[in-house]
């Protein structure tokens, strides 16, 4: 089970009064999706020390478990998420799990956040043991008091609280794990919500309130919420905050020039006619457009558009945005592939230190080294053959590149349209398309290899990416695109 954001304090009211410890995680990137920022609930340990959700801390644009964060801040002590109480910024990050250690995160999502400077609020203690069922414990947040995400109003800046109790772990059915709370009402009508993650279960230590647990996730339909026991993980916290025992950071890869679509990849490209002055141009996949796709046989041609176009940095933070205003061109028919001018020309994009690559002019053949720039991570792969016809979903594509499998070359789900670089780093050779999923012959998800004699080829886990060579030659100054040309072989519209 994957983890989603809880859903934020239902069935509570308003704080009467502020918590000093308690806290607001803002980051700017990913911006959260309301005008105060807030994206998690935090507790203050010490000075410099938060604790959260470890999926919260997740945000940053390549997973990573510990490492640096840019434009995250906390606001702690105040009732109100957009004003008093202490603002400090972020400067390191250490998360206890992620998605990708034994494909789950449930029981461990914890992380600690380390503060540039220290705040003066009194911080709150972990509770000695996990409390039992039936324990009272006092949950609260900033999360979503509806369902609707443009609705202003689902998103309370005053601080809610509610009394409750902890559950016995059967009523919360989604739960995973043992290191887990089943924390709210047994119908679901208390519990924590959306954008409550991270936030605490606290219970009584004699007269001060203790940290039991943080918000995970939803831990049912009309169910309590699940928290993460955080009296489990004690002393990885205490080996942290005391310097015993600080994980080193991640090594970051360079993922500078990729550009994060919702659900695919995307790359600024130009070709070498191309002028500083010239509109610039983001290649991704055909089948990554919004909207209607390309009926098989067809193309989309000069389309209005408007998505936004974040361009990566070395650490994946956005080094310069612009906006795709028009979709020039897309297919997935003899090749699967979308171009977009952008409202920023090559000069302005070069003003603001963005990587642009190189559109090549050469087609792939088996055997040319690879580097796939997915979704935050790059993919050392080798093309180890080029197959003529590549059939899925009633669509075909030609000279399509085949992945050598020894390389483990494994793109997955949300990485369409990640550039191929040829082992210069600055010239894009092709962009990953799809992946046999199940074994399936030329479904969806499931493209089958077609020979000549009409023999079909369906492998599970194979992966291949689609050639590009063939738009520089469809391209004309100004960033124009004309598929009347003879040296054009781009599908036409019909």
């Amino acid at each position: 089970m994957a983890v989603s954001p809880a859903q934020a304090i239902v069935g509570g009211s308003e704080s009467p009064q502020a918590y000093s410890f308690m806290g607001s995680f803002q980051p700017s990137f990913p911006a959260p999706p309301r005008r105060d920022k807030h994206g998690c609930g935090v507790v203050v340990l010490a000075p410099q020390w938060v604790l959260t959700a470890s999926h919260c801390a997740g945000k940053n644009p390549t997973g990573a478990k510990v490492g640096v964060p840019r434009g995250w801040k906390v606001r702690v002590g105040s009732l109100d998420t957009t004003s008093g109480g202490e603002v400090a910024e972020v400067d390191h990050y250490y998360r206890l799990s992620n998605y990708q250690e034994e494909g789950s995160i449930w029981g461990k999502d914890l992380a600690l956040m380390h503060l540039r400077t220290p705040v003066r609020a009194k911080p709150v203690r972990i509770a000695s043991t996990t409390p039992q069922a039936k324990t009272p414990v006092r949950i609260m947040g900033w999360g979503m008091t509806c369902d609707n995400s443009d609705d202003p109003g689902c998103f309370p800046t005053k601080l809610r609280e509610a009394d409750t109790v902890v559950q016995p772990i059967s009523k919360c059915p989604e739960s995973a794990d043992s290191g887990e709370l089943c924390v709210g009402s047994r119908d679901g009508t208390v519990a924590a919500s959306n954008m409550d993650s991270g936030g605490p279960a606290l219970v009584r230590d004699g007269d001060q309130w203790a940290v039991a647990g943080v918000v995970t996730g939803p831990g049912g339909d009309k169910a309590p919420t699940l928290y993460t026991d955080a009296t489990k993980h004690a002393d990885w916290i205490n080996d942290i905050i005391t310097g015993a025992k600080v994980p080193p950071d991640d090594r970051i890869p360079n993922v500078e020039g990729s550009v994060a679509l919702e659900g695919c990849m995307g790359s600024v490209v130009r070709t070498a006619s191309s002028r500083p002055n010239d509109p610039a141009l983001m290649l991704t996949n055909g089948h990554c457009v919004q909207g209607k796709l390309p009926a098989p046989g067809t193309a989309l041609v000069d389309r209005p558009a408007d998505r936004e176009v974040p361009i990566a940095d070395r650490q994946g933070y956005p080094q310069a945005t612009a906006r795709a205003k028009r979709l020039m061109y897309a297919t997935m028919t003899g090749t699967d592939i979308a171009l977009y001018r952008l409202d920023k020309t090559y000069a302005q994009l070069k003003a603001k230190g963005a990587k642009v690559f190189q559109l090549t002019s050469t087609p792939v053949r088996a055997g040319d080294p690879l580097t796939a720039l997915t979704t935050g991570e790059r993919l050392k792969c080798s093309a180890e053959a080029v197959v003529k016809h590549l059939r899925e979903g009633g669509y075909q594509q030609n000279d399509s590149i085949r992945y050598a499998t020894s390389d483990g070359c494994d793109p997955y789900h949300g990485t369409s349209g990640s550039a191929l670089l040829a082992p210069d780093d600055t010239t894009i050779v092709g962009i990953h398309n799809t992946h046999n999923e199940a074994g399936g012959k030329c479904t969806d998800d499931n493209p089958c290899e077609v020979g000549a004699d009409g023999a079909v080829t369906s492998v599970k886990g194979r992966g291949y990416g689609q050639q590009v060579h063939m738009i520089a030659a469809c391209l004309t100054k100004g960033s124009k695109l004309d598929l009347s040309r003879k040296s054009c072989n781009l599908t036409r519209k019909k």
